[in-house]
């Protein structure tokens, strides 16, 4: 322990620079000062590099037993580096290297009772949280945590819901509505982003949402309980910054996650998967038409085809046997209902075990309560004894749990092709829901839904779209009637060693770079009236390029499919229609020329 410091001093932390960083090397670290203002209230207050003022963090937690919002005083501080490599089994990039820089604040009030605040700061972002010392259980009644940006920064909110499926809205911090908001909420203050969420919200604590007063730049954290049974350490509150890239291509939440819970991942396979529920919403229970799904999973090499709501016993085992002499497996979806209790859960899950089922899609969990988390944490601890992997669908937004159960895929927590959104909100998900973790959206609908975005725009989606399964949303035929765009969908890996944000705007464009092995995928969206998208490839590597590029045909028909080499400093650079887009594939030249360029 160092040595106590004066209670209104500033005390100053900033993440050290290292040779591996889980963001861009080139980022540079907020700086984070916890302060004391109005009668002992710790304030975080963090800047940039530069010194502008990002956010305030009001801190402070209530228990049963004590306040420890106000009249607090600084009694010690430790710091320790840590720095940690992990593997994901999904996610915008694989391989991850953390280092933070953390920082142990020992509060204590004039009665003796004492509160440690953590903060740990990366190159791309702040993070804290409470503990409690010598406690191991403690009834927490609120905290007095907010966040304070600026009222004239521009925002990007969801109107809370515990589906978190509500349109995102464009304002500004202090123009907001008053009420609540869900994570990951974004704000720009100057040149930087802030996001706003948590990381690490489990049964050990709840989930919480941020609420707005109106006509203020003020965010105070509103816990889903009104009392949480603790284990006396809170889940951490944080905030990615920097400038729009590192904030997309941030790991931090994950980073903050606990550890793997198991090692041997060889049963957990990523990849894409067939799916008839919204095209044709009757279609689940039609064993015969589940077997066309199948035929055309086996063509195009989709490994899964998802059967959704209104499967029956009755059939299901033999679409499994019928699915695997065609190399492709069977996902079944559930009522989280279905497995609110241990032992409705393992008779379900061993039943579709036996089966020969890979998987499940649980959903219309739809809740932030602690109660809810516990049940999170019960049933993937089953699933992953019984060898399921597992997408949460109607569920909470992820907090780092892809990272501790390798077998969690991808969870919804966003308003997916299913709600009809407007291509817009295409242009904003990716800065906002997809930071924090996979993505199950459903992309690619051609035929289905409101067809407001372009074919080609919808063809990129799996690339700008981040999933461990990704979830095709049309029909067999909406794709075999368009064989360039489905040729290059089947390309579309659904993990990546490496994502890189070429250019993008919130809610106007996004153009995203993502490497499997040798090869950069380049998905290029755009929102409203007609324009043209640039994407310079100097940051991919040394180059020169054979490019594949789709790009939009006449009306809603196939994409249209050319070839280009292009030098490691050149760009690809094509006009896109209104709600347009384009996609690339690019394969060094450097390896030779092949019959079918950079497809294999």
């Amino acid at each position: 322990m160092k040595p106590a410091r004066l209670p209104h001093a500033p005390c100053r932390l900033v993440a050290a620079l290292a040779m591996f960083v889980s963001i861009p090397a080139l980022a540079t670290p907020p700086l984070a000062t916890l302060v004391f203002r109005d009668g002992g209230r710790p304030v975080l207050s963090i800047t940039d590099p530069h010194g502008l003022s990002l956010v305030d963090e009001t801190l402070g937690l209530r228990t049963t037993d004590a306040d420890l919002t106000h009249g607090l005083k600084l009694v010690a501080t430790s710091q320790r580096q840590l720095t940690e490599r992990y593997r994901m089994t999904v996610g915008k990039r694989l391989d991850r290297n953390a280092n933070l820089s953390e920082t142990r604040y020992a509060l204590q009030n004039a009665k003796g009772q004492k509160l440690d605040i953590v903060v740990r700061v990366a190159n791309d972002g702040v993070a804290f949280r409470y503990e409690l010392p010598g406690v191991s259980s403690a009834t927490v009644t609120g905290e007095a945590t907010s966040f304070t940006v600026p009222a004239a920064a521009k925002a990007w909110l969801l109107p809370y819901n515990p589906q978190y499926e509500k349109e995102r809205i464009e304002t500004t911090a202090g123009a907001a509505a008053a009420g609540d908001f869900g994570y990951p909420s974004l704000f720009r203050v100057g040149d930087n982003y802030v996001l706003v969420t948590e990381a690490n919200a489990d049964g050990r604590y709840d989930g919480s949402r941020l609420t707005h007063t109106a006509n203020s730049g003020t965010y105070t954290l509103t816990l889903a309980d009104s009392r949480v049974e603790s284990t006396g350490v809170t889940p951490w509150r944080m905030v990615i910054t920097g400038d729009l890239a590192t904030v997309t291509e941030s790991t931090l939440v994950d980073d903050l996650a606990d550890p793997a819970t198991f090692a041997d991942t060889s049963w957990v396979r990523p990849g894409k998967v067939a799916w008839s529920w919204l095209s044709e919403h009757e279609s689940p229970s039609d064993a015969e038409r589940q077997k066309a799904y199948v035929d055309f999973a086996s063509r195009n090499r989709i490994p899964y085809v998802l059967v959704d709501e209104g499967w029956s016993d009755s059939w299901v085992p033999d679409l499994v046997r019928y699915a695997n002499a065609k190399h492709v497996d069977i996902l079944l979806w559930f009522h989280w209902s279905k497995l609110d209790t241990p032992a409705k859960r393992m008779a379900e899950l061993t039943k579709v075990k036996a089966w020969g089922v890979k998987g499940v899609k649980i959903d219309f969990m739809e809740s932030d309560s602690q109660a809810r988390y516990r049940w999170y944490d019960a049933t993937l601890a089953d699933t992953a004894r019984l060898h399921l992997m597992v997408n949460f669908h109607g569920a909470t937004i992820p907090h780092g749990l892809a990272r501790t159960w390798p077998h969690l895929m991808t969870m919804e927590g966003v308003r997916g092709s299913e709600n009809d959104p407007p291509a817009v909100g295409n242009t904003i998900q990716p800065f906002t829901r997809n930071v924090v973790g996979s993505m199950d959206y459903t992309p690619v609908a051609f035929d289905a839904g409101r067809k407001e975005a372009s074919i080609a725009h919808e063809v990129a989606l799996p690339i700008v779209f981040e999933s461990g399964w990704t979830h095709l949303a049309d029909r067999p035929e909406a794709y075999e009637k368009r064989p360039q765009a489905l040729a290059f969908i089947d390309q579309v890996p659904t993990v990546w060693d490496e994502t890189k944000l070429i250019a993008g705007n919130p809610g106007q464009d996004a153009v995203f770079a993502r490497r499997s092995g040798d090869r950069w995928f380049i998905g290029a969206i755009a929102a409203g009236a007609a324009r043209r998208l640039t994407v310079p490839l100097a940051s991919l590597g040394v180059g020169p390029w054979h490019a594949d590029i789709v790009r939009d045909g006449p009306g809603r028909g196939d994409v249209l499919r050319s070839a280009q080499n292009v030098t490691a400093d050149g760009t690809l650079s094509f006009d896109v229609p209104v709600n347009g887009g384009f996609a690339a594939i690019l394969c060094p030249l450097a390896k030779g020329q092949f019959a079918n360029g950079c497809y294999r």
